[in-house]
């Protein structure tokens, strides 16, 4: 195997070329896949570009044998458990995890369906959803337990099933896309409420429990908390005429002064669907919105990034050239390096709730 050393020392201006050269070796054995907030040294060799689910998807029906992703640890992980046996997922770099999906993990969860069961029956009381930003194994408790996965896309499309199942749901990792999807479908905030980890039955009274329609879970995407109302009311004071988008991962005041809300895809559409001239706030990932506000030029478009600090993604982040350049090699050798091999039985039960996911769209 290449060991990693000899890769770390490189400028992207080197190793650009011998990305192209080893992409062009393996041919069509390989696909790589980049996230919309991945960096642009690496975003331009990928062979298909978007969200996570839209990618592992594409990659499944591919024929390449090495699925190289270049994003955060889970998005690997989906692009395994979709994949054919034979295909093999790759993250260049095994740090690139994700500090939301992190604030869930199946311990935490476990407990929290036990807190649960003194005071409800949650097999037959909650569907458990989790954002597709979260571990397999959370995946795989969802399927074990009649749940579902969701998307920013499909978060509602997603509850709409969920409550025709059951009357309450467990929304896991993202408390803010729970609360900006379930209010913009007509749930109160009141009926909407925050299960700390951190505390016994998770800082909520049994009445509590028994009266809430959603109990979201403590957890959010640092990327997004960040963004705050003000920084809305400051545009406006300078753009009367701009419109301001949002990733319903932001918090719940910023959505609300927003003109749309959306994931990323519908972000880049609505965008780049808008007429001639407009101005935009996007609150979004960075080099998303960097993005956009290059291809938007041509047409006079002017394209804001939200918060007044860049805050990047930064496990996505590790994902660099360098890296990428050394699993890449490293496949031209023969070498299988960070291979993302979720367990059978998780993958199994991971499986199903995302089939319920597929079924529902």
């Amino acid at each position: 195997m290449l060991p990693i050393e000899q890769f770390t020392s490189l400028s992207d201006a080197e190793c650009e070329p011998r990305i192209i050269a080893a992409k062009a070796a393996l041919g069509k054995r390989l696909v790589i896949l980049g996230h919309h907030y991945q960096r642009d040294d690496v975003f331009k060799h990928a062979d298909y570009t978007g969200d996570s689910l839209k990618l592992s998807r594409q990659a499944a029906q591919s024929g390449a044998e090495y699925i190289v992703f270049c994003g955060v640890h889970f998005m690997a992980e989906v692009a395994d458990i979709l994949s054919k046996p034979e295909q093999i997922a790759i993250l260049p770099d095994l740090t690139a995890g994700c500090s939301m999906a992190d604030m869930a993990n199946l311990k935490k969860v476990e407990r929290a369906w036990q807190e649960l069961s003194t005071i409800l029956n949650p097999d037959e009381d909650i569907t458990p959803i989790t954002y597709i930003n979260s571990d397999a194994n959370l995946k795989a408790f969802c399927g074990s337990h009649g749940g579902i996965v969701c998307t920013s896309t499909n978060a509602r499309y997603v509850l709409e099933w969920a409550f025709s199942q059951r009357e309450k749901v467990l929304f896991f990792p993202d408390q803010h896309l729970g609360r900006n999807t379930g209010y913009r479908m007509g749930i109160p905030l009141e009926e909407m409420l925050v299960w700390d980890f951190d505390k016994p039955n998770g800082g909520l009274s049994a009445e509590q429990i028994k009266s809430a329609k959603m109990i979201l879970w403590d957890g959010f995407c640092s990327v997004h908390q960040q963004f705050m109302p003000e920084h809305i009311d400051h545009f406006r004071a300078i753009f009367p005429e701009g419109k301001v988008i949002s990733h319903p991962e932001a918090p719940f005041e910023v959505c609300q002064k927003s003109d749309e809300v959306g994931s990323t895809e519908y972000i880049i559409k609505t965008v780049k669907d808008s007429p001639k001239g407009s101005t935009w706030l996007i609150g979004t990932e960075i080099n998303l919105v960097n993005r956009l506000k290059e291809e938007s030029k041509s047409e006079g478009k002017v394209v804001h990034y939200m918060a007044p600090k860049v805050c990047p993604c930064s496990t996505m982040y590790r994902i660099d050239s360098q890296h990428l350049l050394w699993a890449l090699e490293n496949l031209v050798a023969g070498k299988i390096v960070n291979q993302i091999k979720v367990l059978p039985e998780v993958a199994s039960q991971a499986k199903q709730a995302l089939e319920r996911m597929f079924e529902v769209l």
